[in-house]
């Protein structure tokens, strides 16, 4: 049963929008209604859908298409058109009826009624890859504003190094207060104020409803002074009032600070009844309140009909940005870095970074370094920053442990974007979102660093990341029991298993200098989602003495083989690779021969044929070394293996201890292969 506040005030949202309705009908309120139309025509449709929020926001994303988002219908992957990001992405069928309206291919009405159907491109929440003008997959919210941060921040990182004649365009957000109440936006948004990210604008559809009911049941602050506090300029507006959104658009061009301007609407505007109520967010309208609402807002026509008159202004609002992109394409027909840039656009990698790692490769097999593998991550990146220009580093403020920069780096600030690496704070969740948004601008490969616990605070975009496929590379140190005193908080024992889990993650641990060469080749060749590589604090010795090849690649390999037939087969990943290789020459002291495996890469390794995994797992019994749970390693060990690992949390003390403690060490892998009756 509704409350007494919630009736009053949908009474007052009933009477505001009784008096906008009063207002003119002019082009652009029937601009709007179109919209509204066709989000009320396919969630009926549909059965299923939110209808509320396209309603509410229709006037002032009609006011951002038709006059300020720079953008080509017929040319929607051009590299310096404005990105248009719907964080509110439940609000899905607003981006789908401007797509539809402004003429972007594979946006007809048939699509528009199979919204929320099988295979249509039209999915409940809009998904990056299905259409070419959606920017990215958003739904959870407030990571389409986190994520846009990254795409503002990429515009100013690339207007830097090739100018403002090939890159000169706008990242627009419409956010709702989901969004804002989400802790990423306050990570994103202080690092955008800190940035001073003046060419990001969110449209913040201030309608105080959420699925509960009024905001006020959860919300007292003032969104707009907290991002004042970040360095943000603030507006706040009639959300339903043309020339108020155009005077605050206006001065959103001007700024010299990121912008977000409060609109404040009636969610399901138009609505008779439900108007102004969580009632309205996520679900059909039904019919007669969907016939009621278009009487009320003078729209008449049939479901998923727009007149001709009403499809003109927004074509031509379609077809404006056409003058900009041929000028921009004669700009850079004539650009002197226009290889370059269509190259790093494109995604394609420099020639020579291969050579460049060979020559590395084999000075490792030469010099035979005992490093952690965090510093072989950062010897790597020597080779390979120079070899790649688009590398753009950071870290979460773990610069010094996650070893993330090397000479050549300096670090973007607001007074100097001709910068590769980001400072990003303490801000895990942010970070991995701005990456996200960093890939999907395009031109830039994003990598970042923390700790491998921390993986938890980011999962989220992580896992975006992932469904979108994206090219972002973490490099997530401290992978273990292994580093020691900071105990158990900064320990991960579960992450391994729940990334592997995660479809579309890469996940690649290191056994040596060799090997973590190899993983950030895999790293950056890998465009078809996040990759992770997982290293250690301790010194591990080098193990892969020949550079021949690129055996990680294959996910596992043998590293040793027995001499003569198998009495076991000892697999492990990371810093473990070393105990089983330790523990295979005491059981070769004792007329026991054991093949070591290393196993840097499930998902790599699940990819190879049945013939090469048999031939490498063996049929000898197999045991599993890694200092991290089990769960995931049966699917390697077989019924009749043997797990040597954690059973629990870690605790806090030196390292060599710890793998003592619970029984991580040489002399437990040779009582395991001898239990085997061996």
């Amino acid at each position: 049963m509704a409350s007494l506040a919630d009736i009053s005030g949908n009474e007052a949202a009933l009477a505001r929008q009784a008096e906008i309705l009063a207002r003119p009908l002019t082009e652009d309120r029937i601009m709007a209604n179109a919209i509204r139309a066709l989000a009320i025509d396919a969630v009926e449709a549909a059965k299923s859908g939110h209808p509320g929020m396209p309603m509410g926001m229709a006037d002032a994303a009609t006011t951002l298409w038709r006059k300020y988002l720079k953008f080509d219908a017929a040319n929607p992957s051009w590299a310096d058109r404005d990105r248009f990001v719907l964080s509110a992405g439940h609000g899905s069928m607003l981006l789908y009826a401007l797509l539809h309206l402004t003429g972007h291919e594979r946006m007809a009405i048939d699509d528009l009624k199979s919204f929320r159907q099988l295979h249509a491109v039209t999915a409940g929440h809009p998904e990056y890859r299905e259409h070419p003008a959606i920017e990215m997959t958003t739904g959870p919210l407030g990571q389409g504003l986190a994520t846009a941060v990254g795409m503002a921040l990429a515009e100013r990182l690339l207007a830097a190094k090739f100018g403002k004649s090939l890159v000169d365009h706008r990242t627009w957000v419409i956010a709702g207060d989901g969004c804002l109440m989400e802790g990423v936006s306050h990570e994103a948004g202080a690092l955008a104020g800190h940035l001073k990210l003046n060419k990001l604008v969110v449209l913040f559809d201030d309608n105080s409803i959420s699925i509960d009911g009024g905001t006020d049941l959860s919300v007292s602050e003032d969104p707009l002074k907290r991002f004042a506090g970040y360095g943000w300029a603030t507006r706040r507006i009639d959300g339903h009032d043309f020339d108020q959104l155009q005077a605050a658009l206006n001065f959103a061009m001007k700024s010299s600070k990121p912008v977000i301007i409060a609109c404040k609407t009636i969610i399901g505007f138009g609505a008779p009844s439900k108007a102004g109520t969580a009632g309205v967010h996520g679900a059909a309208l039904g019919g007669a309140e969907a016939e009621a609402t278009k009487r009320a807002l003078g729209w008449d026509q049939l479901p998923f009909t727009v007149p001709d008159e009403v499809y003109a202004p927004w074509r031509a609002a379609g077809s404006r940005g056409a003058v900009s992109r041929r000028a921009w394409l004669k700009r850079l027909a004539k650009h002197p870095q226009r290889a370059e840039f269509e190259r790093v656009m494109e995604g394609q990698l420099p020639e020579g970074w291969v050579d460049a790692m060979a020559l590395y490769k084999a000075a490792l097999a030469e010099q035979k370094p005992k490093l952690a593998t965090r510093q072989a991550s950062q010897k790597a990146l020597e080779v390979l920053a120079p070899a790649i220009p688009e590398l753009v580093g950071g870290s979460a403020d773990l610069t010094g442990s996650n070893l993330t920069l090397v000479k050549g780096m300096a670090g973007a600030s607001a007074e100097n974007f001709a910068a590769r690496y980001i400072y990003y704070g303490v801000r895990e969740h942010g970070m991995a979102a701005a990456m996200n948004g960093i890939a999907l601008h395009g031109g830039l490969i994003p990598y970042g660093g923390t700790f491998f616990v921390f993986s938890d605070y980011m999962r989220p975009s992580l896992r975006l990341a992932a469904l979108m496929r994206v090219r972002v590379i973490h490099v997530l140190t401290h992978d273990s029991i292994g580093l020691g005193e900071d105990g158990p908080t900064h320990q991960p024992v579960e992450h391994l298993a729940s990334f592997r889990a995660m479809p579309n993650v890469l996940v690649l641990r290191p056994a040596d200098a060799m090997e973590t060469a190899e993983c950030w080749e895999l790293a950056l060749r890998n465009s078809s989602g996040p990759s992770l590589l997982v290293l250690s604090r301790q010194a591990v010795p080098a193990l892969r003495l020949q550079a021949n090849g690129c055996k990680s690649a294959r996910g596992a390999y043998v590293l040793a083989e027995a001499e003569g037939k198998r009495a076991a087969t000892l697999i492990a990943t990371g810093t473990e690779v070393a105990l089983a290789m330790a523990a295979r020459a005491k059981l070769a002291q004792e007329g026991i021969q054991v093949a070591v495996v290393s196993a840097p890469s499930f998902e790599l390794f699940q990819q190879q044929d049945e013939s090469y995994q048999n031939a490498v797992l063996g049929d000898a019994p197999r045991i599993g070394i890694e200092a991290a749970a089990g769960f995931g390693w049966e699917r390697w060990l077989g019924p009749n293996g043997i797990f040597i690992g954690m059973t629990g949390f870690g605790a806090s003390a030196p390292a060599d201890a710890l793998y003592e403690h619970f029984g991580i060490t040489e002399a437990a892998i040779m009582a395991a292969v001898k239990t085997k009756g061996i």
